[in-house]
């Protein structure tokens, strides 16, 4: 009997805490239900991977400077080769594995700015290697929505129906994905990846420290469709969250600035400067248990990204969404606290403390049904773990590609 090969593939270790969340959810996953199982990785930051995680990896691209703006024509030829070369590059990494997971990630959709020939032509590259060798590539827990673009969207829509197993996060991503003509009647939905990773410890978790407010801030710029207005849609974000978080430091409340990505460090330091305010002060967390940890921490949680949110939600505190996507407003639903949403493109300060008030004075109740929630959560993500286990890992000791979820069924 041989180890089964199992290869990792994302936009991981490159600074987003909610991707290597996912991760971490998987790879704790494989190593409790598949200890024999030999893991690697392609990704984009293959050394933090490796160092974090004891996984060896291997960059996602070819060309190092994929993700810079190329404007000069050595930058292009470069980048436009790093295209072909990424083509035999991935289908030789596929090949040498049995099963190849995406874990989670909203690889199905264009929320934010992204063009076609960057991670969607990669996820493409990777699902026709599958198909090509027999190496059954699974989409866990993904993100989708309804993509603008024409190539990307068809890039997508390749890549998931090349892809021998599909599950989404939440119905609005199954739905998006069939309204591009796949067919998902046999996909499944569960909670976020992220809601397997352990609970924050019992005594952060026991109600928080009453004062304080953790405000989740994004350097968010709108979505792929919203490139012309871009400036704008970034100056009211950050012009109407700077007036929230003036506004809860002139009533004394203590607020930490929480961020999920490596780029959103330059909106806490413009928050810091206009407010400038003891009581203001930035976590440095470097993972999704670290935002736990703080979210748990406090007594309630206002944020943008969507795994922070994900953290406040599971860490059971009172949490208000500043949404930029329908897979906020979609999580908020599930966790029972669909009304606490907010425009994070039209935020106005004044209706936000309003919402605001209205979370803390529910504050108990709040508690209580995310306590609920979670419980439900953890049951239904356990139940698809065990799933997925039948359908990429047959129990016999093999060489070949696993089956598909229709061959499981």
């Amino acid at each position: 009997m041989s180890a089964v090969r199992v290869g990792v593939f994302g936009l991981l270790g490159s600074g987003n805490l909610g991707n290597d969340g996912s991760l971490e959810a998987v790879l704790r996953y494989l190593r409790a239900e598949h200890p024999e199982a030999r893991v690697d990785a392609m990704c984009g930051g293959p050394e933090t991977v490796t160092a974090r995680y004891g996984v060896p990896a291997t960059r996602l691209h070819w060309y190092r400077g994929e993700y810079r703006t190329a404007s000069r024509a050595r930058a292009m030829a470069a980048k436009g080769a790093g295209k072909f070369v990424d083509a035999f590059r991935t289908a030789a990494w596929v090949r040498r594995h049995d099963v190849v997971i995406v874990p989670g990630m909203g690889v199905l959709e264009a929320t934010l700015p992204l063009r076609p020939w960057g991670f969607p032509y990669a996820l493409f590259l990777l699902c026709a290697s599958g198909r090509l060798f027999g190496t059954g590539v699974a989409l866990v827990g993904v993100g989708a929505a309804p993509i603008g673009s024409r190539p990307t969207r068809a890039l997508v829509r390749w890549s998931a129906r090349l892809a021998a197993h599909r599950s989404y996060r939440d119905e609005q991503s199954r739905d998006a994905i069939r309204a591009m003509g796949v067919d998902t009647s046999r996909d499944a939905v569960h909670p976020d990846l992220a809601f397997a990773l352990p609970a924050p410890p019992a005594a952060a978790a026991s109600g928080g420290t009453e004062g304080t407010v953790c405000v989740g801030v994004m350097d968010f710029h709108g979505g792929d469709d919203d490139r012309a207005l871009a400036g704008e849609i970034h100056r009211r974000y950050l012009d109407g969250t700077t007036r929230f978080v003036r506004a809860l430091a002139e009533d004394g409340r203590r607020v930490r600035l929480l961020t999920g990505d490596a780029c959103d460090a330059a909106v806490v330091d413009a928050i810091l400067a206009a407010v400038d305010s003891p009581l203001v002060t930035a976590a440095e967390a470097d993972s999704l248990a670290g935002l736990m940890e703080e979210t748990a921490a406090a007594g309630t949680v206002v944020a943008t990204r969507y795994h922070n949110l994900v953290c406040a939600l599971k860490s059971g505190t009172p949490t208000l969404a500043l949404s930029y996507a329908a897979k906020s407003d979609a999580l908020m639903a599930r966790m029972g606290l669909g009304a606490y949403c907010h425009p994070a493109r039209e935020v106005d300060a004044g209706r936000l403390l309003e919402q605001f008030r209205e979370l803390e004075r529910r504050s108990d109740q709040v508690r209580r049904t995310l306590a609920e929630r979670n419980r439900a959560a953890a049951r239904e993500l356990d139940g698809h773990l065990t799933a997925l286990s039948a359908a990429l890992f047959p129990a016999a000791g093999r060489a070949s590609a696993p089956r598909t979820p229709q061959e499981a069924s």
